[in-house]
């Protein structure tokens, strides 16, 4: 195999057999050590003749051949039994394949069904241990990296406890955390990042992004969004077949319309006559308002408070305080509604002056895609607001707020001095805020938005609780 080549899968097959009921395997396991006992050859082929009819066969897997390339990030996409993780057990070496062969170059690292590879009436540390040995690492290594992992999967005081008592989510934490600390060349993830909460995820996300800088990645989902934004490359995969293989963006959408022609049946397009654009005066009454109370799919968003604990990197000498929605009169929200006008309040401190301050944001869904978000660089661009040490800045964002599917999302916020193109990170905070979407009329879709007004002045230094 090519050195450039981490993983090669040529013409692999599985076949499983099923029986109608247990009398029918033992039959099988009969016959076919008759079969091997006997020497008549015509003999012989009558006892697996009679051993193959005690079973019905089953192709998880037709002929599978593709390449992945180091370095590179490969979706697969399918529906359920479609193969897919039958395919990265046999990748893995978990599974054997009927026919064909997989080879991989390099230490792989796999996240397949939920708790596999751990021992339930092991504790979370000596799963650890057990799981770390069987990735390669030494006794030494571990005990290098066992604090960092335990971090990473933040399940408190249950590292010591059986995993068999662990929630789904605690068991995807420290089965996640582990391969996170092993050196993998590849890594092997299946559907992992479908259970555990809005801040876990956002965490093995970013180490995912990290990742994909050095190492080559196998991702398998359902959701055609997170592959679109993860992975430079698509395989379809459907009762055991490749379908399609290219652009991720290409594979979906044929994905996507292909399970909905599933669904419903094929439909129909016809060419439709371009229509005239007309200008029309925009109404003076602001008429969203009458839309946004009066529905029935009003889309709610419930606000959390701000996360002072989040992950968080920069300097240090400007730091980000707090970040809040506000209402117009400048009230923290813990409620609002997509499509009302709503502020995104950014409150900081610096320690040390700031000729030009930049104070951004970015509003994030679950798997870490960026919806929409700005910063104050262009609005201040001739009058910077300087900042002088031990003062306070606030910087408010105030635009139409969409509607949003409904599901976990959070804000990214950050505080940097200098321009656009150059500038020093003083505090940079991955999930300041979380908010979830209740109830929505949207369906699917990311958006981008304009900012219809952006402020910064000069505040006062707030007075915290240290309690």
């Amino acid at each position: 195999m090519s050195s450039d080549i981490a993983i090669k899968v040529s013409n692999v097959s599985k076949v499983f057999e099923t029986y109608e009921k247990p009398q029918k395997r033992l039959q099988q396991f009969i016959l076919r050590t008759l079969s091997k006992a006997v020497i008549i050859r015509p003999l012989k082929a009558y006892f697996l003749k009679k051993a193959n009819q005690c079973s019905k066969k089953f192709k998880a897997l037709d002929e599978i051949s593709f390449e992945v390339k180091k370095g590179q990030t490969v979706g697969i996409i399918g529906r359920n039994g479609s193969g897919k993780s039958t395919l990265l057990q046999i990748i893995c070496g978990t599974l054997n394949p009927t026919h064909g062969e997989a080879y991989i170059n390099g230490r792989v690292a796999a996240l397949l069904e939920l708790g596999s590879g751990f021992n339930p009436d092991y504790t979370g540390r000596e799963n650890v241990y057990l799981n770390g040995q069987l990735y390669g690492l030494t006794l030494k290594q571990i005990d290098e990296r066992f604090e960092k992992i335990v971090g990473f999967a933040d399940i408190g005081d249950f590292i010591e406890q059986p995993t068999k008592t662990y929630s789904s989510g605690m068991m995807v934490r420290l089965a996640f955390a582990v391969i996170a600390h092993v050196d993998a060349d590849v890594l092997v993830v299946d559907e992992a990042l479908a259970v555990g909460d809005a801040f876990f995820t956002q965490k093995c996300m970013r180490f995912l992004r990290e990742f994909m800088k050095t190492g080559t990645i196998l991702f398998v989902s359902h959701d055609t969004g997170s592959v679109r934004n993860l992975c430079s490359y698509a395989i379809w995969l459907e009762k055991g077949s490749v379908i399609q293989e290219g652009l991720p963006k290409v594979v979906s959408e044929f994905y996507l319309e292909a399970f909905y022609e599933a669904q419903q049946g094929k439909g129909t397009t016809t060419k439709m006559k371009p229509k005239l654009r007309i200008e029309r005066k925009v109404a003076t009454k602001d008429q969203r308002l009458d839309f946004i109370n009066t529905t029935q799919h009003r889309n709610d968003l419930q606000i959390f408070e701000f996360n002072h604990d989040s992950s968080s990197f920069g300097l240090g000498t400007a730091q980000i305080v707090d970040v809040s929605f506000t209402a117009a009169d400048g009230e923290k929200l813990i409620w609002l509604v997509g499509g009302e006008l709503v502020t995104v309040s950014v409150l900081a401190v610096s320690h040390q002056v700031l000729k030009s301050p930049i104070v951004g944001f970015y509003i994030k869904d679950r798997l870490g895609q960026t919806l929409f978000g700005d910063n104050s660089y262009l609005s201040y661009i001739d009058q910077p607001v300087e900042v002088d040490e031990e003062c306070a800045v606030r910087c408010d964002f105030t635009f139409y707020m969409p509607i949003l599917p409904k599901g976990d999302y959070s804000i990214c916020v950050a505080l940097a001095e200098g321009t656009q193109e150059e500038h020093v990170q003083m505090h940079w905070i991955h999930d300041a805020l979380f908010f979830k979407s209740e109830s929505t009329s949207a369906s699917t879709g990311l958006i981008g938005i304009p900012m219809q007004e952006i402020n910064m002045a000069l505040a006062n230094i707030p007075e915290f609780d240290n309690n």
